[in-house]
């Protein structure tokens, strides 16, 4: 069992953060890697990529978006309870190493994805830009975080409530009009990576996206986690899950991702009317 130790309630309590007991994994996670949770034998397998890792205490911290069943069974997971199981750390971590100016973008709950990276790349002897975006400033998380493992943070909102109005892609096109970025890594919603990738290809900077497709076993066994990278197929669970942002077929990433969306709101919804006290 892997006990939480801390939980906080973000973004108007649509995101979830759980510290959790997990030694082994923290010892040996890097940034960039996943881990893969199930809440009891009702839940199934998600997998979520860390936003801190803790060797000293022996913790790992996850931060998600309560969007299905699953994940809405994590919610009612308090502190002091467990989790199931916590398998990991899955997958190749991040490449770090001093490249020069890095911009990291962030969107949504890529954001928290985005933190042990920018962190780690700022100690490797970059100079690093980050670039939160959300929908609003009611919906944007670590800020604090993010401004201290960057040298400069800028913040943009879809509704202009706080930061910049606009896109990440925006304030993105503003830095790499300075002609002296090296690298770019983006990590949020599909279209947002899709757009970063689009803008940075015709700058010629080299990118970085992490995916997040459907998974099972994480392992490579499936295949459900399929990814085309530059025509050839990939598995995101042991090729990735970064990959270069000018070779991914995000249209095809964005079909398999909306393949079970209804099915997902429909178990939510079924899930809710099964527990009232949770829908309130």
């Amino acid at each position: 069992m892997f006990t939480i130790v801390n939980r906080e309630e973000m973004a108007e309590g649509t995101v979830i953060l759980n510290e959790i007991e997990a030694p082994r994994i923290a010892s040996r996670a890097k940034p960039g890697q996943f881990v893969i949770l199930k809440a009891n034998e009702e839940g199934e397998r998600i997998p979520l990529t860390m936003a801190e890792t803790d060797p000293q205490k022996g913790t790992i911290t996850i931060i998600y978006m309560v969007v299905g069943k699953s994940t809405a069974l994590f919610k009612t997971l308090q502190v002091g309870e467990a989790y199931q199981d916590v398998i990991g750390p899955l997958g190749k971590p991040t490449t770090v190493e001093k490249v020069g100016n890095i911009v990291c973008v962030g969107g949504g709950t890529g954001i928290a994805v985005m933190h042990p990276i920018t962190r780690a790349l700022k100690d490797a002897g970059n100079h690093v830009t980050a670039i939160l975006g959300a929908r609003s400033k009611d919906l944007l998380i670590l800020e604090e975080k993010m401004a201290a493992a960057s040298h400069e943070l800028l913040i943009t909102t879809d509704d202009g409530s706080y930061g910049r109005k606009g896109f990440v892609t925006d304030a993105l096109k503003d830095v790499l009009d300075k002609g002296d970025t090296q690298m770019v890594v983006a990590i949020g919603p599909v279209p947002m990576m899709k757009f970063v990738s689009k803008l940075t290809s015709e700058y010629q900077v080299k990118t970085i996206v992490s995916l997040n497709p459907i998974m099972v076993d994480g392992t490579g066994m499936c295949g459900g986690c399929r990814v085309t990278i530059g025509g050839k197929t990939k598995f995101a669970c042991v090729d990735g899950p970064e990959f270069d942002g000018h070779q991914v077929d995000y249209d095809e990433l964005m079909l398999r991702i909306q393949a079970y969306c209804e099915d997902e709101k429909r178990c939510f919804e079924d899930y809710c009317m099964l527990k009232p006290d949770y829908a309130r």
